[in-house]
Order: structure tokens, then sequence, then C-alpha cells
């Protein structure tokens, strides 16, 4: 089942399994149950220390666990972990097997507290790229602590459950039965929102920080280069971050980052918090910034989080990307991830056989709308200009697909709903202002950008569309306060030009640093590059 060079890295990885494991399935007669069968088996034959057992003792079939023998210790999967999910079985394997995980010893220690009884089911697909994280972290909690369970059910394979519960937006996790949350979590955020007095504790950290040089507010890709160009001349350099990697991690594909001609976003993502982490930058993430106060007499700037502390440094980047836009219209909200979603690649085999609109006629709702077409029922692509803006390519290709009809000079006005999942959709035809309904089962948003710059409303200067003004240098309206990325009005939103912008922003704040007042924590001013410049 698993192709040469699969097989082979996978047999590489499992001579690190020091514990004997057992995949105990619960199969039955079909095609899915006999597909499962072979790749257990097939895992099974690389190494001396994996069983397979057949217990069908388990009413989703397929279904697996992997058992640490003899013990309690174990993950489930409700389906065949390929795709995306292929590492998540890799690392259960490896995790059951007594490998230790890479964890940070505080938060290995956090899960190990946790004193309650906790039984999680993550919903995924094997199309969505934000799924293996959470999928992963709640594999780990597991195996790490005896009171917690968990186990990963492919939604397209089990599709009258997820029907009966109404799942539409993957991942959905459910806590003791209950809907605990949906979307991309990181195993530090879980264990967050279980553990009570983490929240403290974070803010009591950041209550006990120094004064930065360059702060950095957003962890992307700007943020990264920001950071690494700060760090690496030797002065006090931190990242404030909600999350670290930004909508990158959201990204499904890349292609043509120079040198690398196609990668994942969760995988470039990764790196870039690991090339970080070579450098003595300070990094907090899972915080919010509410607000930006410029410099006071000090020549310090602060930085205000949602958690009620502060950061303050001689210098600041701003680098907050941007997010999604919202069609911003009647129903929206009430119906987000209940038929209402933003990402086609993660939630899209939960629509399969259904009727679905994608919202947004240039290049991302033009592929979304193939790629769904070869999934759902029938696709309508709503486009609010006279014509679409997509590539012509793609637009010829829309126009060949049977079950695709497209709707051009049209507003969307409404979405409608039964009060637990959307029905339809209302729009205005521009042409001849009549009012028309369609009648669906989900909605896929892709209508561009907009920058996460609302908390500085008032303090920078910003274009009508809400981007942060800045010069050649990534110099804003407040001195002392650089800004690069997608926040910014810098023409083009790509990843290579937002890394070039955030190196450029670090580079002016240091060239701020040495013409105004010494760094705080340089061993000396650095005038001239000591090494060779970073590509």
């Amino acid at each position: 089942m698993l192709d040469p060079a699969i097989s082979a890295q996978l047999g590489t990885h499992l001579q690190k399994i020091t514990r004997p494991v057992e995949l105990v399935a619960s199969l039955d007669d079909d095609k899915k149950s006999a597909e499962l069968a072979e790749l257990l088996d097939e895992i099974a034959a690389m190494s001396d220390l994996i069983t397979v057992v057949r217990a069908d003792d388990d009413e989703r079939r397929p279904s697996f666990a992997v058992v640490r023998a003899g013990t309690d210790v174990s993950v489930r999967f409700a389906g065949i972990p390929m795709g995306h999910e292929f590492t998540s079985l890799v690392l259960a394997l490896l995790q059951v097997g007594g490998h230790p995980s890479n964890a940070s010893v505080e938060v290995i220690e956090q899960i190990q507290s946790l004193d309650a009884e906790y039984s999680f089911e993550t919903y995924f697909s094997l199309s969505c790229q934000n799924c293996p994280d959470v999928v992963q972290a709640l594999n780990l909690m597991s195996v790490l602590n005896p009171k917690i369970s968990h186990v990963a059910i492919d939604g397209a394979l089990f599709q009258d459950e997820v029907d009966a519960r109404q799942v539409m937006a993957v991942p959905t996790v459910y806590l003791n039965g209950e809907v605990f949350d949906s979307g991309r979590m990181s195993l530090e955020q879980i264990v967050a929102k279980l553990d009570s007095s983490s929240a403290e504790r974070e803010a009591e950290k950041i209550r006990g920080k120094g004064d930065f040089d360059v702060l950095v507010v957003g962890g992307g890709p700007a943020g990264a280069a920001a950071s690494i160009y700060a760090a690496r001349k030797g002065i006090a350099t931190g990242v404030v971050a909600e999350r670290f990697g930004g909508q990158v991690l959201d990204t499904m594909s890349i292609e043509n980052f120079i040198s690398v001609p196609h990668t994942e976003g969760p995988k470039l993502a990764a790196a870039l918090e690991q090339h970080v982490k070579e450098y003595d930058v300070d990094v907090m993430d899972q915080q919010r910034a509410t607000r930006l106060v410029p410099a006071d007499d000090t020549g310090l700037v602060t930085i205000e989080l949602a958690n009620g502390e502060s950061l303050r440094s001689r210098t600041v980047v701003l680098s907050t990307g941007a997010r999604w836009r919202q069609m911003n219209v009647p129903g929206e909200d009430e119906y987000r991830n209940k038929g209402v979603t933003y990402c086609p690649h993660c939630d899209g085999p939960l629509f399969k056989g259904k009727r679905v609109a994608v919202i947004g006629g240039g290049n991302s709702g033009a592929e979304a709308a193939i790629d769904l077409a070869g999934v759902v029922a029938h696709v309508t692509l709503i486009e609010f200009d006279a014509q679409l803006r997509a590539d012509a390519v793609l637009q010829r290709k829309l126009q060949s697909l049977p079950n695709v009809d497209i709707i051009v000079s049209a507003l969307t006005t409404e979405v409608i709903g039964d009060g637990q999942k959307v029905t339809g959709l209302t729009y205005t035809d521009r042409t001849t202002d009549e009012n028309r309904q369609l009648d669906l089962d989900g909605i896929f948003v892709q209508i561009g950008l907009l920058p996460n710059t609302d908390w500085l409303e008032g303090t920078v200067e910003m274009s009508p569309r809400g981007e942060i003004v800045i010069d050649d240098r990534g110099q804003t309206s407040v001195p002392g306060v650089f800004a690069a990325g997608d926040c910014t009005t810098v023409p083009y939103k790509q990843i290579v030009i937002a890394m070039g912008a955030g190196s450029t922003a670090a580079l002016s704040a240091f060239d701020r640093l040495i013409r105004t007042s010494a760094p705080a924590e340089a061993d000396a001013p650095v005038l001239e590059e000591p090494v060779p410049a970073l590509a």
C-alpha cells in the first residue's frame, strides 16, 4: 500500500521504537477495512516490536488503536490515516513505542498534571493541512496522561456520523461528547484551555520581561525574518505573536518560493520557527497585542497585550499579517463552521455529494470551485463584478466543468439557515436589482484578505484599506515603529516579499538604534556587517 520511498523512510523511523506496540484493529468486510488491514500488516512487517491484533471491539469500522502492549497507553484512528495524517500515524507509533516527544518539559509537566477525565474526538479530513497539529497534540496528550483518551476520525469516511453531529468544518474537536473547539490549535493552546492557571503563569512571565531593543509583533514570514535579522546583530530581540507562523499555517500549497519549487504552509512555518530558535530571540506565542503606545520620555514604545500585561522596546516592527475577508452579511457569523467556511481544502470533503457556493471570482475563488467540483454535487461561483478576475487558464477550466455554474454581477446579501446549519443564500442581481435565492448546503468565502490592524487605528497612519503606510525603509508614521508584510501598503502580498520586507524593517530599526542610542544588550555598536548578508 505504501510506495517504496515512504516504506523505506517509515522503516527507518520505526527503529526508534523501544517498547512493544500492538495495532488493535476493528474491521468489517468492506473495501476500506481491507485497505486498512493491508496497511497495518505492512507496518508490522517493518519491526519485530509491532504486532497486529484483530479485535473488532469498536463500533467505528474500519478503525484501530495503537497500544503500548500490557498498558493503557493508546491512541485510536477511525479511518485510514494517509495524506496529511500519515505523519500523525508515524508519531503515534513512535510515542506509544517509547520514543520521547520533542514537546517542552514545561508543557509535558502541564499535561501530566491534568487531573480530570478527558475523552477527545477529532474529526479530520485527509486533505486538511490544519488537522494534523490538532490530532498529533491530542494523541501525545493521551500517551502522556492515562486520564486522557483520543480518537481521530476521518469525517469523509464516517459521513453519517458527521451529518448527525452536523460537523461542517475540520478539525472539529469534541470533549466528553460536547464541542470543545474547531480550527487549528497547537499543543500549547489546547493545554492552556484545559489548565485554568496557565494564563496567569504566562502573564507573570511577561511581567518580568526587561526592555527590548527590537520587539516584533507577529510571527509570520515577515516577523520571522525581522527577528532573525535583528537578533543576529546581538541586540535584545523579542517576538510576540498570536500564533507563530501566521496565515502560512493555513496555506495548502506554496509554489515557487525561491529555491523551493513546492512546499506546504505548515512545513514552511515549522522551518521558520526552527530558524528563529537558532538565535537568541525571546518568542512569546499565543499573545495578542491590543494597543500601541508611542515612545514616551524614556524613548520606549509600549505594546499592550490582551492579558493585561505590556512590553516595552526601543523599536517595534509590526508584522501582524492579514486574515480572510468576510462578506459581512447577516447570517455569516451565525453559521460560521456550520456551513460557512473559508478553507475548501480542509472542509471540502465534508460536503461530498452536496450543493455549495464559492464567493469570489479571483484566482482563489476559481481554484476553490475547481477543487470542490471534484467532490461535491454542484458548485455555484458568485462574483460581484461583471466578469471573473481569475487567470484565463482557470476560467477555461471552470467553464469546462459540467457541475459548475458561474453568476457574475451578483451581491450576496444574506446567509440563510435553519438555526443549526446553512440552507442557502440570497443575492441581488446587480444588472436588474432582482433579489434571488440559492438552496445550498455550504458556502466557501474566497474574497481576499483583510490586514490585522484594527488594534492600531488612530495610532499609525493607515490606508483606506486599513494597511499600515510605510516608506521604502519600512518606517511608519510613528518614530521608532516599523512595519512589514501583508499588513502594510506593500503592493504584492507574497511570502518572499514579506520576508524581504521584514529583513528591511529590522535593519532599519537597528540603524535607528545605533544612530539614536546604544542598544540595551549589545556588546558594542556594530557599524559594519560582520559576516556576509543572509540570503
